[in-house]
């Protein structure tokens, strides 16, 4: 850590090159004693990415930030506030603490946190941070998170961990043998030392695989912003036994869209199947990454179209998790009986039906936009139907 980057001058060049074109700073060079330009550089374009993400963050003076691959690994502020609410108790320990904001929100629940980074640099860069943003009930460790838990051998409340989805040569990776540490490996000695214990997995992880992996599961909540999966969050609590809740929320600006099931409900679960009536509904991002194609439609009780389609429909509008529609008109699909409706532009979703997106473009004639929202699929008598829409 270089804590020449911190002085007024350097600070204000890094404020005023947020939106600079970073190719040109580099062809021209950044004249400053005792720092590099590729320093300067990536404080750039740290804090640039930082903006959304982490605003507490960008809007802080005297932020110190890591390269831009920790900030794009670091969870966002969003999906932080809403772990945090998780959690209760006298102490924590982040075992994968990274840049640090998990533990920064879970330090406004917990009355002692531990945050271990075994990257020293980065260790050092987030203890800078925490005072900077005047926190003073967490504990900064340079050390590996497991050798940490087993040196300080004393129980915690709660043991949180990320680990790293990146191997040795940076590649993505996602399963949870092949991430840092190996949580099929450990989660004994997790549980050994915290009767809660929260693990931030990949949104590509296979659910039902992943549940026979882990032991003593007592929630799975699968976190959306803004429609787009971002985290998967085990809950897992020492000697729990009992069916698990799968937890969906999606956080939008607006609203926070939630719904609870577990696996047995879904299986037993008989929806009705209908033709479309007045009302189409869309399911979340997180619904369907959760699988709660039939749970959904008997708690809510509602229809679907389709045991494939995962679409909803009803007569009177009802408040749902997703997307709503109101249905203005229901045709087959066909070329011709498309080209009468003259429709040139609209929003295209498919769900259960043969054609890409883009091949349905190409096929129509269809340009992207407006306030027209097709929905290509399939019905209860397995024909092939375009539903026309507008957004509610």
């Amino acid at each position: 850590m270089n804590k020449t980057i911190l002085n007024i001058e350097i600070q204000d060049f890094i404020n005023s090159n947020l939106n600079s074109d970073i190719t040109n700073l580099l062809l021209k060079g950044i004249n400053f004693d005792n720092v590099t330009t590729k320093e300067i550089i990536e404080q750039i374009e740290a804090k640039k990415r930082s903006k959304k993400k982490l605003p507490i963050w960008f809007q802080t003076n005297n932020i110190y930030y890591p390269n831009k691959l920790n900030i794009e690994q670091t969870s966002s502020e969003t999906t932080a506030k809403y772990k945090s609410k998780l959690v209760i108790g006298n102490s924590l320990i982040d075992l994968t603490g990274g840049f640090g904001v998990d533990a920064f929100y879970f330090a406004k629940h917990i009355e002692n946190v531990t945050h271990c980074e075994i990257n020293d640099q980065l260790s050092e860069i987030v203890k800078h941070n925490y005072k900077t943003l005047n926190i003073s009930n967490i504990e900064c460790l340079n050390e590996n998170g497991i050798d940490a838990l087993k040196q300080l051998d004393k129980p915690f409340d709660w043991i949180y961990v990320d680990p790293s989805r990146r191997d040795n040569t940076k590649k993505k990776v996602f399963l949870l043998s092949d991430c840092t540490p190996n949580i099929k490996t450990f989660q004994s000695l997790f549980l050994k030392y915290a009767k809660n214990v929260m693990i931030k997995t990949s949104p590509l992880l296979d659910i039902k695989a992943t549940k026979k992996d882990l032991k003593h599961v007592k929630a799975l909540h699968i976190i959306a912003v803004t429609n787009e999966v971002k985290e998967l969050l085990w809950i897992l609590e020492r000697n729990y036994d009992a069916e698990f809740k799968i937890k969906t929320i999606n956080l939008t600006k607006s609203e926070k869209q939630r719904f609870i099931f577990n696996f047995e409900e879904e299986l037993n679960a008989e929806p009705e199947y209908v033709e479309p009536l007045t009302y189409l509904y869309e399911p979340n991002s997180a619904i369907l990454k959760a699988g709660a194609f039939k749970s959904i439609s008997a708690v809510l009780k509602i229809p679907k179209l389709h045991k494939h389609s995962h679409l909803y429909t009803s007569e009177k509008l009802i408040e749902f998790p997703g997307r709503c529609f109101k249905i203005e008109k229901v045709i087959p699909f066909n070329k011709k009986v498309f080209a009468k409706e003259k429709i040139k532009k609209a929003n295209v979703t498919t769900r259960n039906f043969p054609l890409s997106v883009g091949d349905i473009r190409k096929k129509l004639k269809i340009k992207d936009g407006g306030n027209v929202y097709l929905f290509f699929t399939t019905n209860i008598k397995d024909e092939r139907v375009i539903l026309v829409c507008t957004k509610i």
